[in-house]
C-alpha cells in the first residue's frame, strides 16, 4: 500500500484542501492556481514512477483516477466560485465525470469489477488539466493572458471531445462488463 506511488497519489488527493482555499480567496487566487497546476502536472509521475520502478499495484489503479477526478472537479468548483472559469464549462466536466464514476462505479462494485483507464482517458484528461488552469490564468489577466486563453480554449475543446469519446468507451466496456455471467 505504501509504495511512492501511491504515497504520490495520497499526497495529490491531500494538496486538494490547499489548492481549493488558496483559489477562492483572491488574496492568493495567483498561488492556488500554481498549486492546482502542480497536482495536475503531476497527474502523470505517480504512474510513471509505477510502471519505472515496477510499483504499479491494484490500490495505485483505482488511487490515480480518483486523485485525478477529485482534483479536476475541485479545482474547477473553486475557479467557478472565483469567477475565473464559466461554470458551463465546468459542468461539461463534471456531469461527464458523475455520470461515469457513479453509475458506472455502482453498476460495477456489485461485481467486483473495475474497468481499466484507456489511453484516451488518460489523454483526455491531461488536455484538460492543461486547459482549464490555462483558462483561469488568462481570465485572472495573469501575464500573457490573452495566450493562455487561447490555448486554453483550443485545449478545452480538444480535450472535452476527448473525454465524451472516452467517456463512450468507458460505456462500452461497462457493458460489456455487465453482460458476463
Amino acid at each position: 500500500m505504501f509504495t511512492i506511488p501511491n504515497l504520490l497519489s495520497i499526497l495529490r488527493i491531500l494538496l486538494i484542501p490547499v489548492f481549493v482555499t488558496l483559489i477562492v480567496r483572491p488574496s492568493t487566487t495567483t498561488w492556488g492556481l500554481i498549486v492546482f497546476g502542480l497536482v495536475a502536472a503531476t497527474d502523470w509521475v505517480d504512474g510513471w514512477v509505477a510502471r519505472r520502478i515496477g510499483q504499479v499495484s491494484e490500490l495505485g489503479k483505482i488511487l490515480d483516477p480518483t486523485a485525478d477526478r477529485l482534483a479536476m472537479a475541485a479545482g474547477l468548483i473553486a475557479f467557478v466560485v472565483r469567477g475565473v472559469f464559466p461554470l458551463w464549462a465546468a459542468l461539461l466536466v463534471l456531469i461527464r465525470d458523475g455520470a461515469i464514476l457513479v453509475v458506472g462505479a455502482a453498476l460495477l462494485s456489485r461485481r467486483h469489477v473495475r474497468i481499466d483507464v484507456r489511453t484516451i482517458g488518460k489523454v483526455a484528461t491531461f488536455t484538460l488539466m492543461c486547459a482549464i488552469p490555462s483558462i483561469a490564468w488568462g481570465r485572472l489577466e495573469l501575464p500573457l493572458a490573452q495566450v493562455f486563453l487561447v490555448l486554453g480554449w483550443v485545449g478545452f475543446a480538444i480535450g472535452i471531445a476527448e473525454y465524451y469519446v472516452a467517456a463512450g468507451a468507458y460505456v462500452g466496456d461497462i457493458r460489456r462488463a455487465l453482460a458476463k455471467p
